[in-house]
């Protein structure tokens, strides 16, 4: 194993390049881009220039975040919620997320009958495996790649797994920088006012040893019962980590516990890293042909979502920001959507980020197996 793959190494520069993103976010004129964009894009040019691994040759520290440290963030960051949010926001964000759904179902069926033919006896399962990711994320994505033996085409599957990470990253900075430029032209209140949790408390010098510990020990807790629930039950664990983390929530003992938002802010911008070192700009010159129809396919896909989504927003006048929050939830999934709704400082939006996420990763393989067959 090389120096450059070694775990150590690789936490390393992703550290670094979070310390970096703050500090630009903080000191520069950056300021503006915020550290979560920022995140992706200073891990994605390490990436793409080799320092660390790329998604062609992942890291195993990629796959202990994914599977570790974006489920702990979802609980870090819920321990703070409010249940009064979820009953401001949650029928916009569900009304939202599902019609973004729609217009992912829209996208994949003009895709099909525009570019599809180009993938012959495979157009049929790749229509499926797009909606369901950009319906509620890889789960939905990897079930119907099975169920079809997907795998099997080499060139084409990595092809559109490396497109889909692209656009993934992409799509998080548009919803991060979208909802600035459609309130300059039309201006939206914000369903919930500014959360009273302010950015510069997650700075606070009162840090305890004893609450960090308590945090991390209830957090790895969490995730250990969770992923024994799911074994037995069969219910996802992200569900059963949010449930946990509600109930708590609610606990006064926990709510005193502050530094649970720095520990969550931190691992979104941990999972929000090596969302960018998945940004593979080679994969796209190695895949030659293909990659640029799998592009064109998935770049309409996602076009006539954010047309249908943002006609819904203005329709019904809801606030840019849900709007975006929504649509990362259905392109990006449930940890994506929570680290939108956080960089955004939308702390009233965690919650049914997080709800409706879930929803996606419910019904986004029914819809998948349903576009197959369209």
């Amino acid at each position: 194993m090389g120096f450059q793959s070694s775990p150590l190494f690789v936490l390393t520069v992703l550290f670094f390049n979070i310390l970096l993103a703050i500090y630009l976010e903080r000191n520069t004129q950056l300021k503006h881009i915020g550290a979560a964009l920022l995140a992706i894009l200073i891990t994605a040019i390490t990436a793409n220039v080799g320092l660390i691994p790329s998604a062609s040759n992942p890291s195993v520290v990629y796959d202990h975040i994914f599977t570790y440290i974006a489920p702990a963030s979802i609980f870090l960051l819920l321990l703070g919620v409010n249940l009064k949010d979820l009953k401001i926001a949650g029928t916009p964000m569900l009304v939202l997320f599902l019609g973004g759904a729609l217009g992912t179902c829209a996208g994949v069926f003009v895709a099909s009958r525009a570019i599809g033919g180009e993938f012959g006896e495979w157009a049929s399962p790749i229509a499926g495996m797009i909606t369901g990711t950009y319906t509620g994320g890889s789960l939905n994505f990897n079930a119907i790649a099975i169920h079809y033996k997907m795998m099997e085409q080499g060139l084409l599957y990595t092809t559109i797994v490396a497109v889909d990470n692209i656009l993934t990253a992409v799509w998080m900075a548009v919803t991060i920088t979208l909802p600035v430029a459609l309130n300059k032209l039309v201006k939206r209140k914000r369903a919930v006012q500014k959360s009273e949790v302010l950015e510069d408390e997650y700075d606070s010098s009162s840090l305890s040893i004893y609450s960090l510990s308590i945090l991390i020990f209830i957090t790895c807790a969490a995730m250990v019962f969770s992923n024994w629930i799911s074994d037995v039950t069969s219910v996802p664990s992200i569900l059963i980590v949010t449930t946990l983390a509600l109930v708590l929530a609610q606990l006064k003992f926990f709510q005193e516990l502050k530094e649970s938002k720095i520990l969550g802010l931190f691992s979104v911008y941990l999972f929000l890293s090596v969302v960018g070192a998945f940004c593979e700009l080679s994969a796209l010159s190695a895949a030659g042909e293909v990659a640029v129809q799998v592009l064109a396919y998935l770049s309409l896909t996602i076009l006539i979502h954010a047309v249908v989504i943002i006609l819904l927003g203005w329709l019904l006048k809801y606030d840019w920001e849900m709007v975006g929050v929504a649509s990362q939830a259905n392109v990006g999934g449930s940890s994506s959507a929570l680290a939108l709704a956080r960089s955004l400082k939308r702390d009233d939006l965690l919650l049914a980020a997080v709800l409706i996420g879930s929803l996606g990763n419910a019904i986004g393989t029914y819809l998948g197996f349903m576009m197959v067959n369209t």
